[in-house]
């Protein structure tokens, strides 16, 4: 559940972790794609990080417009819009969320100038090439940084 109430996001029970300070890093993970959404959501709980996730672009404004999380990760073609959309629309609406776009399809050098993502990931990629995001993230990096290839492979 939401904090705001609005139930659009779906907290996973495998995502607590015990931690000092300020407890884990929460990720909204926005993706249409129920399988992917489910195993980056496992994979990321299961390291100690909180996620919540959704599949629509609305439901992605709606709820990255509470300003409760360190990182999104958002698909760029989902059902109702494109993630760039929900990008520009936030950008009216809450300080910047550190985001990491995921595209089966490389986006326009002039799409990644404007809208300055931390990185872009192409799908399939390694889990370990999203942990290197989440890991800047919590270091406190958030520069824009452009994946075109699976570093470290």
């Amino acid at each position: 559940m939401h904090a705001n109430g609005s139930g659009l996001a779906r907290l996973h029970p495998w995502s607590m972790r015990v931690t000092s300070g300020a407890g884990p890093l929460s990720i909204l993970l926005v993706d249409d794609e129920r399988r992917l959404r489910q195993t980056i959501a496992r994979s990321l709980s299961a390291r100690g990080y909180h996620v919540d996730d959704v599949e629509t672009c609305r439901d992605a404004i709606e709820a990255a417009s509470t300003g409760r999380y360190d990182l999104m990760l958002l698909d760029v073609n989902l059902p109702d819009a494109t993630g760039w959309d929900a990008l520009r629309e936030l950008a009216s609406r809450v300080h910047a969320v550190p985001t990491v776009m995921l595209s089966a399809v490389p986006p326009s050098a002039r799409r990644v100038r404007e809208f300055r993502p931390l990185g872009v990931l192409h799908k399939p990629f390694p889990i370990d090439a999203l942990l290197r995001f989440v890991r800047k993230v919590e270091e406190g990096g958030t520069g824009p940084r452009h994946v075109t290839d699976h570093e470290g492979e």
